[in-house]
């Protein structure tokens, strides 16, 4: 790849802000006011004035509108809108993709990208539908009695699984160094509530092979990261976080109705992983800590695999505790304790993480971190990657 086909090492982010996150419905504010206080935590951090930030980014269908937002703090212009359409936390890498294209483009000097939600305002994620009809893709399934998405993703995991002979020792290492990192972040809802195997083995079954501890959390709260080019970046408050690479979208088929994707048992990162990675100019050898989407650890341990860090018949004896567990395993996954014991803010808080490891300020710091990758949103339609370095490693 060309460097000039390339955004390696041309922006960073610059900022990042987070409310107090919440257990679902326990927020004492609206959603739209704990998105404009990350905001303004991200500009205190970055060392701006609110007001000059002109450029706004979202995914996930998020509710908090742009324009309310500038009008709400004053700003001086707007000279970018954007989002990624899709449910899921799939578009959380790819708006920091999209913030990257509108500062190297020109339209932007400072683009913020964010997160909300109040699911005691606006409903629960991790329910069913409750609708008199079901409509779309949901009339092939809903009256089946496939109606969460734990039901949902389980499909594609037991499918792996089958296929490759994993057990479900791999799927409890990956909640277990989420739950272990997350008791040295006080920013963490889990923080202080240690898991052991004794106590995953015996929590209830959601739903086949998800356990209590498999699934992710369901939360109030809201974050925020400002992006800029590498030129204003230098001269900012805080050390940048270099964007090496990022990338989005789905393979062939991935979203179709009833389940009927003829590549069914992955985590839709197939296309994307050679792209990141010829774009950054690095491999999986490279990356020092991984942030990695989990909804359910099902995809976790599907993404590990599609982004080349071990063998689908490999993971029996790659996922362990030590091997994920910061500051010395061999692939540190979760430092903050990710969408599991950290908070589900449909996983901008991971790259908050990876800012936060390529800075060196992490609760569970990685020694000389260097490159810190985020994989978001598996088994969704669209995903999307993103790659961090603290060390520029270009010219200029």
């Amino acid at each position: 790849m060309s460097e000039d086909a390339t955004m390696r090492g041309k922006a960073a982010i610059v900022g990042i802000g987070e409310t107090t996150y919440y257990k679902r419905g326990q927020s004492p504010d609206p959603e739209v006011k704990l998105v404009l206080d990350a905001i303004q935590l991200a500009a205190e951090d970055a060392g701006i004035d609110v007001r000059e930030i002109d450029g706004f980014a979202a995914y996930a269908n998020d509710r908090n509108d742009p324009s309310r937002l500038m009008t709400a703090f004053g700003s001086k212009d707007m000279t970018f809108n954007n989002m990624v359409w899709g449910g899921g936390g799939g578009g959380g890498s790819a708006a920091v993709a999209n913030a990257v294209a509108a500062v190297l483009a020109g339209y932007s000097k400072y683009v913020v990208v964010y997160r909300g939600l109040a699911q005691g305002q606006f409903g629960r994620f991790g329910q069913g539908p409750q609708a008199a009809v079901a409509a779309g893709p949901g009339a092939f399934t809903a009256p089946y009695g496939l109606l969460s998405p734990a039901q949902s993703f389980a499909m594609r995991i037991r499918r792996f699984m089958h296929e490759h002979g994993a057990e479900q020792s791999a799927l409890r290492a990956i909640s277990m160094a989420t739950y272990r990192h997350a008791q040295s972040n006080p920013r963490a809802v889990m923080y202080g509530r240690e898991l052991t195997e004794e106590m995953y083995d015996n929590s209830r079954m959601i739903v086949e092979p998800f356990h209590l501890f498999d699934c992710c959390q369901e939360n109030d709260g809201a974050a925020a990261l400002i992006v800029t080019t590498a030129e204003r970046a230098r001269d900012m408050k805080q050390k940048p976080a270099w964007v090496m690479s990022a990338a989005q979208g789905s393979d062939y088929r991935q979203a179709a109705t009833a389940h009927n994707s003829p590549d069914y048992a992955t985590s839709n990162f197939k296309t994307l992983a050679p792209r990141l990675y010829a774009m950054a100019g690095m491999g999986p050898e490279d990356v020092d800590v991984l942030q990695s989407y989990e909804n359910f650890t099902g995809g976790v341990l599907m993404s590990i695999v599609e982004h080349g860090f071990c063998e689908p018949d490999e993971v029996n004896d790659f996922f362990t505790l030590e091997n994920f567990s910061a500051p010395d395993g061999k692939l540190p996954l979760n430092t903050s304790g990710g969408n599991l014991a950290e908070c589900y803010m449909h996983g901008l808080e991971l790259v908050h993480e990876a800012v936060r490891q390529v800075r060196g300020e992490s609760t569970c710091q990685v020694p000389d971190a260097n490159v810190s990758m985020v994989t978001s949103g598996p088994m969704v339609q669209p995903v999307s990657d993103l790659i961090l370095a603290a060390d520029r490693g270009v010219d200029g």
